[in-house]
């Protein structure tokens, strides 16, 4: 007798060679397999674009002027825009690791940068995979050569910078030939360091973040990140009008960012520089064009909402809730609370903090304010990094603003505390302000009690640098990581 191997259990039944098939048994044949092409056919095609270090106010959705971002214009206005996206940690490995496994640092094993989840966890690929799904990631989809052990069924250029990854894609799903509906993730590594040299941007013409020291060399760099941003762009636009032409208008377009840029107070920060992000959804028929929403969302909410729009039930064992409803116009909210960590990122940075967000008020915990702050911003010594901050540690020598946001930047207060309706930018620090003391104490209690849940013990990964070491400002060459 032989078998045939199928995903159709009714055509797993023994058929003995060259014997005819009885009329019935034809018949359930092609009634299942109609059956499944009718499943498929009613589940959405998925398409996830990972844009990596961009800064939700750098660009024309969120009211920048002074860079072009055209192609997340066009998607915006297909579509919804989202105000107030979250990450879970702005790092790169952490950030997405809580996307494919909803489930918060502390939960799901990596918690400072370049860690893995754990390996017994189910990733986002198995939920899909069991609705009928084909999963692909092409690029920085985890954090690079880890998407093997997320289960994808295809997955290639994931390493550092390999920037044929969008291409590769495109050419991937031109040519593909399966029948099941598909979720295809792309990862570019842009706007990620190193960023490039020449910039069609003009220093003078550059607006610099709030908390930023003005020096020329800052601005002659901040056109090249600009430049990174485009080039970003230009790849989710390509992306974007790939998965229109081969997939047809029944596709779900979402693009977002894993974290603000590396850039003071962005990458590595529980700023909202640092963990608010930019979050675009696309889904003609299902989403209104044109709309913008202000419910808060956090990327460990989006494997959930992948689920349900796949046509399955969202687990309910992770820390991620599915915003279906807001994309579809149904709920104008969805938390009422974000809550971010970050750990650390090997010996560059050596800094635990937590924090807990409403729509108005921001509560940041420095878990160590005696270690000294330190990133691969400032270490200029490190592999493909920008060389601005040594103009602003020379600023800071004869100009007050300068020496104030680089003490900022190094020493950090054991709680911090901000009216984000009056201070956006989380400039002025009300933890020691008794009119808000109340306000403070209710949000320190709902950060304890948070952390308890997680079991998060607020760990230490790395050998601190104190404001009184010699060599706080050195980079160890032995044990710094090659890439963030």
């Amino acid at each position: 007798m032989a078998r045939f191997i199928s995903s159709n259990p009714v055509a797993n039944w023994p058929i003995a060679p060259n014997q005819p098939m009885k009329p019935f048994i034809l018949f359930a044949l092609l009634l299942s397999s109609a059956s499944l092409s009718a499943a498929n056919a009613a589940k959405p095609n998925l398409v996830i674009f990972l844009t990596d270090d961009h800064s939700v106010l750098d660009s024309t959705v969120y009211g920048a002027k002074d860079v072009q971002t055209p192609n997340m214009e066009r998607t915006a206005a297909a579509g919804l825009t989202f105000d107030r996206a979250f990450v879970a940690s702005p790092s790169c490995a952490p950030s997405r690791a809580a996307l494919l496994t909803g489930l918060m640092p502390a939960r799901n094993g990596a918690e400072p940068n370049h860690s893995k989840p754990r390996t017994d966890l189910k990733k986002l690929p198995a939920y899909l995979q069991e609705l009928g799904y084909e999963v692909a990631a092409f690029g920085k989809v985890s954090h690079y050569n880890q998407t093997k052990d997320y289960g994808f069924d295809h997955f290639a250029h994931d390493s550092f910078h390999d920037d044929i990854a969008v291409s590769a894609g495109i050419e991937w799903l031109r040519a593909r030939k399966s029948g099941k509906p598909l979720c295809i993730f792309f990862g570019t590594n842009w706007p990620h360091v190193p960023w490039p040299e020449q910039s069609d941007y003009q220093p003078g013409g550059v607006r610099l973040p709030a908390t930023s020291v003005d020096t020329p060399r800052t601005r002659e760099v901040r056109t090249q990140y600009y430049a990174a941003v485009a080039r970003m762009d230009a790849e989710m636009g390509a992306a974007y009008d790939a998965a229109r032409e081969v997939l047809g208008a029944d596709t779900f377009f979402l693009t977002t960012s894993d974290h603000g840029a590396q850039w003071p107070f962005g990458k590595w920060n529980l700023y909202d520089a640092g963990i608010r992000t930019p979050m675009i959804a696309v889904w003609p028929g299902e989403i209104a064009p044109g709309t913008r929403t202000k419910a808060m969302v956090s990327w460990i909410d989006i494997l959930p909402t992948l689920v349900e729009l796949g046509g399955g039930t969202p687990p309910a064992d992770i820390d991620g809730r599915s915003f279906a409803a807001v994309l579809r116009g149904g709920k104008p909210e969805h938390r009422d609370r974000i809550f971010t960590t970050h750990s650390g990122d090997g010996d560059m940075n050596i800094y635990p903090i937590r924090s807990v967000r409403t729509a108005q008020w921001k509560y940041i915990r420095n878990l160590h304010p005696e270690f000294y702050f330190t990133t691969h911003i400032d270490l200029v010594k490190a592999e493909n990094r920008p060389d601005y901050f040594p103009s602003w540690v020379e600023k800071a020598k004869t100009d007050p603003w300068a020496r104030s946001v680089v003490e900022r930047y190094h020493l950090r207060p054991a709680e911090e505390l901000y009216d984000l309706s009056a201070d956006p930018h989380e400039l002025t620090n009300l933890a020691g302000d008794a009119a808000h003391a109340g306000q403070l104490a209710a949000l320190r209690a709902e950060l304890d009690a948070w952390m308890k849940e997680q079991g998060d013990a607020g760990k230490i990964y790395g050998k601190p640098r104190l404001p009184t070491d010699p060599d706080r400002d050195a980079v160890r060459p032995k044990t710094a990581p090659k890439r963030d």
